[in-house]
């Protein structure tokens, strides 16, 4: 039996960590059954989530868990592409997990009222100075890693006009398929759908959503991919997008 740490339903979403949601993804195109439990990054062995633990085999991060079920289970998400066709969906991967995904974090921790409706509450709990002392460690955390990457060098209007080019790529490549490659979704929708619901969700207002909401090919094939995937989940959601659309 497989376990999944996750962070939980979130933000009007039914995952608040998109790496968790591509996770849960492959486990659904796996055809796998699995247990969902909500975690703190802390028990993972690399300190983030989501990691799973299949009979005592742990495995972390959701790029090395995907090659894990894949070779154990004897299944490919990718089955039907060409080599050319797995090389763009590796790429395409990469820039959503590489680049708009950082994009997208700037405007969630550092738009204040974004940032206390959101990741500030996960201190709730803490008593007065030390959920302050928790926030400023997270906020500062948060900073380093965006510097790092190269995003948290630049302003916000250049974060969003950086954020906006993933976004149009993604719309032309996606142009008016069902799906990143073709008339069925494969290993790569799994996290650009994660993405761009944590970017479309109206729990956040920030220029990169309405930069989102004005490609309506990637509204309508976030639609798709919740239904497809999470079809009993917040039909409100899903209506929100259709509205953007």
């Amino acid at each position: 039996m497989i376990t999944l740490y996750a962070a939980g339903p979130a933000y009007g979403l039914p995952e608040g960590s998109p790496y968790v949601t591509k996770t849960e993804i492959h486990l659904k195109m796996a055809g796998l059954w699995y247990e969902k439990v909500p975690a703190h990054p802390e028990t993972s062995p690399k300190g983030q989530l989501p990691w799973i633990d299949d009979d005592g085999i742990k495995v972390a991060d959701s790029t090395f868990i995907r090659a894990y079920i894949e070779r154990s289970y004897g299944v490919d998400l990718d089955a039907g592409l060409s080599k050319a066709q797995r090389g763009q969906a590796w790429a395409i991967e990469r820039m959503v997990e590489n680049h708009l995904g950082w994009a997208s974090c700037h405007f969630r921790f550092f738009d204040d009222d974004n940032f206390a409706k959101g990741p500030a509450r996960w201190f709730d709990g803490l008593p007065g100075e030390a959920r302050a002392d928790a926030i400023d460690g997270l906020l500062g955390a948060v900073q380093t890693n965006l510097k790092a990457v190269g995003i948290g060098r630049h302003s916000p209007d250049e974060i969003v006009e950086l954020g906006a080019w993933s976004l149009t790529a993604l719309s032309e490549m996606l142009g008016s398929t069902s799906f990143m490659m073709g008339h069925r979704p494969t290993s790569v929708d799994a996290i650009v759908f994660a993405m761009l619901a944590q970017i479309l969700t109206p729990f956040f207002d920030s220029p990169l959503r309405r930069r989102a909401e004005s490609l309506p090919n990637l509204v309508a094939y976030a639609e798709r991919m919740m239904a497809g995937y999470y079809p009993d989940f917040a039909p409100q959601a899903l209506d929100a997008m259709c509205r953007a659309a």
